[in-house]
């Protein structure tokens, strides 16, 4: 028998919400343990409910402190969190999501969905999981304050050789490419 993964729903939209809520328990894979409108409560609800996915509207978190910069990530490092999205985003906003859910999708796809975001953590070893060196963390910083390799090199007393390295490092552990969204990815984690 296969378990039934718990979902946390986060939307304010009581249509969405009932419809979102209506599929997934079509699917019989799923059960919306509880709902909420706002995120004012959800690190108490998480806490009472233990949800296998968080389900979540990111535009109902502040601009700046989105979802990857809350302790969600560390407190419930077992739960998927997956963005409902029904208007564009930046990019930038979504990263750190296990998954994204547009509302548009079938059915089956938003099953596939919630599915793939949480084996994903099951799949995922331990050993996998990336984290800065406190080198890049300050290359980093000096990248989102707009400063030149050069200029990096000389603040850190390195040569531009690693500075590139380390950004190359910062780009494969993080995803990201851009020196924009690298200081997108540094407001999110409180660096700066």
């Amino acid at each position: 028998m296969t378990r039934i993964l718990r979902i946390l729903l986060v939307e304010p939209s009581p249509i969405i919400t009932e419809g979102i809520s209506c599929l997934l328990q079509k699917s019989n894979l799923f059960e919306v343990c509880s709902t909420l409108s706002d995120a004012d409560t959800l690190e108490e609800r998480l806490t009472i409910s233990k949800p296998d996915i968080l389900l979540i509207n990111p535009m109902l978190l502040p601009h700046t402190r989105p979802l990857v910069s809350l302790k969600v990530f560390r407190d419930f490092p077992k739960m998927a969190i997956v963005a409902i999205v029904y208007q564009y985003l930046e990019p930038a906003l979504l990263h750190g999501f296990h998954g994204i859910l547009d509302i548009n999708e079938s059915s089956n796809k938003i099953s596939s969905i919630l599915k793939a975001a949480y084996s994903s953590l099951e799949d995922k070893d331990d050993t996998e999981e990336y984290s800065l060196s406190s080198r890049e963390t300050d290359v980093l910083i000096f990248i989102a304050r707009g400063m030149t390799n050069k200029d990096i090199a000389d603040e850190l007393n390195i040569s531009q050789h690693t500075v590139m390295s380390h950004r190359k490092n910062i780009t494969k552990k993080t995803g990201i490419k851009s020196a924009a969204g690298l200081a997108v990815y540094t407001m999110l984690h409180n660096l700066i």
